[in-house]
């Protein structure tokens, strides 16, 4: 299925790569933006299917792309991924419980990224209002994940 996908990440070696990777494995129309408030321009302007977010970047980060997109009605639906090279659970829970579908580390291969995409385009926001609570459960009794 043919998809558009927003790619951000201030990264100027890995953001053409994974462009191309994903142009020539999947029939999805790849946007780049490289940094988040960038992102959000985009955003805004070409209503992506997914967005797959970095969360080290300049002028804002990926949480806070992440809150600024479900804080608003419009954008609260899209699906989000995270992809970054933290790696530990702490930053991992603070990018599901911001309300990403995903939260996948660098390096990450291809087709991983690819299916990550195409099943966070066909959740729905249930499924993402029950991820979410499952994470403040774990929270609150203090278990955490891996």
């Amino acid at each position: 299925m043919s998809y558009t996908v927003l790619l951000v990440d201030d990264d100027p070696s890995l953001l053409p790569t994974m462009e191309i990777l994903l142009t020539e494995l999947t029939d999805f129309t790849v946007l780049t933006a490289i940094n988040g408030r960038e992102g959000l321009e985009r955003v805004m302007l070409d209503r992506p299917d997914c967005v797959v977010i970095d969360v080290r970047m300049p002028e804002l980060n990926g949480y806070q792309f992440v809150r600024v997109l479900r804080g608003d009605p419009d954008t609260a639906d899209i699906p989000l991924i995270i992809l970054s090279a933290l790696v530990q659970d702490k930053d991992k829970w603070i990018g599901l419980a911001a309300g990403v579908d995903r939260y996948l580390t660098k390096p990450v291969e291809a087709m991983e990224l690819i299916s990550a995409i195409e099943i966070a385009v066909r959740r729905g926001e249930e499924e993402r209002l029950q991820q979410l609570a499952a994470l403040e459960s774990e929270e609150t009794f203090g278990v955490t994940d891996q």
